[in-house]
């Protein structure tokens, strides 16, 4: 059995950050200890947070420098350095993954990382080959020659596609799939502590207003998800095992718009001929809103369906690329998701969320990101089937 090592990047909440992405980087900080305590108890050799401001590089050159660091680095075959694990030869084992990542994994779960990446080599497991958000590969010294992925999603199609290893992943196991990548995603967890930073955060007045409305939009969506004779409108990065789990998992009828999935994992660093798909991110729902402005959403989401719950990082992708870079800030997507129009500088976006805000509240108006339509509106559904809103 070869050692493994595991690492939990997280990227530190910036001096001039807003009270919502210091909220999330706190909450991240602390799901980060919970994951590497857990991961040494799963069998892990050892396992460190490699915490740091944001910065200009790339997922796979700070993947790179944080491995790098942990051994002495000698040159790899294709001339670049070759990352060397705790075991300092680079044929130890290695877990990667985001401090945001797989808060509801199992033990179970996090042995079956860690089995692999102490096993046989030229193997290597994700929660999904398509968009991976924890990877553990057998050989450290497969990442030789690693290029700058633009984030961790696609680093499994990189590693099957381009260094010849052979990816297995877990995606039937939807707790993998839900990832803290906003304060709302917090809320959808029902996470104790979270939900103080973000009762104390300073927003601007609308604090209480946001957990009054949230709660009330939270509860009418689980009448909807209740009601044989409503209808809900999911729009986004919907997965095939979301909408399977949705046919049995929800009495009304679900209308939906499957858009962009493998928006993040799609980089053409990871795909062997580097070819990639020349289209750009387009979205029906945003054609629509191209056409009749983003203050047209509820009376849009209206004519469709009772409820809606919308990924807005498709819209957005839809709108300026897939590059989060050109996107509104941080602090203003995660406003939009608590509903709060009153905090959000970008005009669209405002305008977006000031239309869900003002739906009928019996027919609710979610916004959010890939959690939100996947894992978290499983969440939804399954309390609300079992009566406990």
């Amino acid at each position: 059995m070869r050692p493994v090592l595991a690492l939990i990047l997280h990227a530190s909440a910036p001096a001039d950050a807003g009270p919502l992405v210091r909220a999330l980087a706190e909450a991240r900080r602390a799901l980060a200890e919970r994951q590497r305590a857990a991961f040494m108890a799963a069998g892990a050799d050892a396992a460190e947070i490699v915490a740091g401001p944001p910065d200009r590089l790339t997922f796979g050159e700070r993947l790179a420098a944080a491995l790098r660091l942990r051994g002495t680095a000698v040159p790899g075959e294709t001339g670049r350095e070759l990352p060397r694990d705790a075991r300092g030869d680079g044929s130890g084992g290695l877990v990667v993954m985001g401090s945001g990542s797989i808060p509801l994994a199992r033990p179970s779960d996090l042995r079956r990382f860690v089995e692999v990446a102490a096993g046989p080599d030229g193997h290597a497991l994700t929660n999904n080959r398509y968009s991976g958000d924890v990877v553990a590969v057998s050989r450290a010294a497969d990442l030789a020659g690693l290029p700058p992925l633009p984030a961790d999603n696609a680093l499994p199609r990189w590693l099957d596609e381009r260094a010849g290893v052979a990816v297995a992943d877990l995606r039937r196991r939807w707790r993998l799939g839900v990832d803290v990548d906003s304060p709302l995603d917090l809320i959808l967890l029902r996470d104790p502590a979270a939900r103080d930073r973000l009762a104390t955060a300073p927003l601007l007045g609308e604090g209480l207003a946001t957990a009054l409305l949230l709660g009330e939009r939270l509860a009418a969506l689980a009448d909807v998800t209740s009601n044989r004779r409503a209808e809900l409108l999911v729009a986004g990065r919907v997965s095939a095992g979301t909408l399977a789990w949705l046919e049995r998992g929800v009495a009304c009828r679900v209308r939906a718009l499957v858009e962009e999935r493998g928006l993040r994992a799609a980089s053409t660093l990871a795909q062997s001929d580097g070819a990639g798909n020349s289209r750009p991110p387009r979205s029906i729902l945003g054609e629509l809103l191209d056409r009749d402005g983003p203050e047209s959403l509820a009376a849009t989401v209206a004519r469709l369906a009772d409820a809606a719950i919308i990924d807005t990082r498709v819209l957005l992708a839809h709108r300026l690329g897939s590059n989060d870079g050109a996107w509104p800030e941080p602090e203003d997507r995660y406003a939009s998701d608590l509903l709060l129009p009153g905090s959000i500088a970008d005009p669209w976006l405002r305008a977006l969320t000031a239309s869900a805000t003002t739906a009928d509240p019996s027919g609710p108006i979610l916004l959010g990101g890939h959690t939100l339509v996947n894992g978290g509106l499983r969440l939804l559904a399954e309390r609300a089937r079992a009566g406990a809103r």
